[in-house]
């Protein structure tokens, strides 16, 4: 995504760098590493796809993908205020009985994504109780090891979008209320060809929240891993050691430098298969297959694309 942000707020957020962030995890659990077993959700748009479609392309790019660990995320439009905490509940449930940790994103913040492709959320006060709802769900289920990545693109965009102050404000207090003895926080961290390491790591260190384990990057995106493994570490250490995850779902023909459904992408790395000194682990964050937005050839963001699901799967399956 390009970012249009003017120097006078690009200096008032390098003078804020020193602040840092806390990267401290009440929960006495190992943090997300290489090897845990993460949870495959039973229902997902890949899985509808696998039983509904009818080209043998189609069904075998969906069915590969649906058996892959991908994050579930968590938006007001699939889990709405009245029954997020027992939909966010029974996706506990499931990652219990599996012996997996669940990964959830967050992704209902108010004016999300700008009135982009992915333009929505909910209001200021709905946020709050829809969070609040979330995070009962969580309380609920203490013995579940909990990956939250907290709104993708969230602080990324907010230089764009004018309202740094107020994000920086939204995601605290969301991140103090999702606190708990098995939940590790990340929030976002942007990517390796969007914002300058300074100017991301000046937002992420004014996050309150001692839960907040450190940052995702690359959700969404498509740069290598390679790539990302070196932002993540610039990044940590402008935030006193921040811990990171990276979002590897779409990275296996690095980046064109577009983010929308650009062509001849590949699947990449598959999920808890890496880590070093900052990145904790690896993660499928944005499922395969569905769309960026109307861009490109595409539907509807979050809409399944079979098209893409058999061009990012082509070298997996054979």
């Amino acid at each position: 995504m390009s970012v249009i942000i003017g120097a006078a707020i690009a200096a008032v957020l390098v003078v804020m760098i020193g602040v840092g962030i806390s990267v401290a995890s009440l929960s006495e659990a190992s943090p997300p590493s290489p090897g845990d077993a993460l949870m495959v959700a039973e229902e997902s748009k890949a899985r509808t796809a696998s039983l509904v479609e009818s080209d043998r392309d189609a069904v075998a790019a969906a069915t590969y993908l649906a058996d892959v660990p991908t994050a579930v995320w968590l938006t007001p439009e699939s889990y709405p205020l009245e029954s997020v905490r027992e939909l966010t509940s029974d996706l506990l449930d499931e990652a219990k009985r599996a012996d997996a940790a669940a990964t959830l994103v967050i992704y209902g913040l108010p004016e999300r994504d700008c009135g982009q492709y992915s333009a929505g959320g909910l209001d200021p006060d709905d946020y709050v109780l829809w969070t609040e709802e979330i995070a009962l769900a969580l309380a609920d289920a203490p013995d579940v090891k909990t990956i939250i990545v907290l709104e993708p693109d969230s602080l990324a965009l907010a230089p764009e979008c004018g309202n740094v102050a107020e994000r920086i404000e939204q995601l605290s207090d969301a991140a103090d209320v999702l606190i708990g003895e098995n939940v590790w926080l990340y929030v976002d961290g942007g990517h390796s060809n969007w914002l300058p390491a300074s100017e991301m790591a000046a937002m992420i260190s004014q996050i309150d929240g001692d839960s907040v384990r450190g940052f995702a990057t690359n959700v969404s995106n498509y740069n290598s891993l390679a790539k990302e493994a070196l932002y993540a570490a610039e990044l940590s250490e402008l935030l006193d050691g921040a811990h990171a995850v990276v979002d590897t779902s779409r990275s296996g023909a690095g980046s064109t430098g577009k983010w929308c459904n650009p062509p001849n992408r590949l699947i990449g790395e598959a999920p808890a298969t890496y880590s070093d000194d900052v990145v904790d682990t690896n993660l499928w964050v944005k499922p395969p297959g569905e769309s960026d937005g109307t861009c490109n050839g595409g539907p509807p963001a979050g809409d399944w694309w079979p098209a893409a699901a058999i061009e990012l799967t082509r070298q997996a399956i054979r």
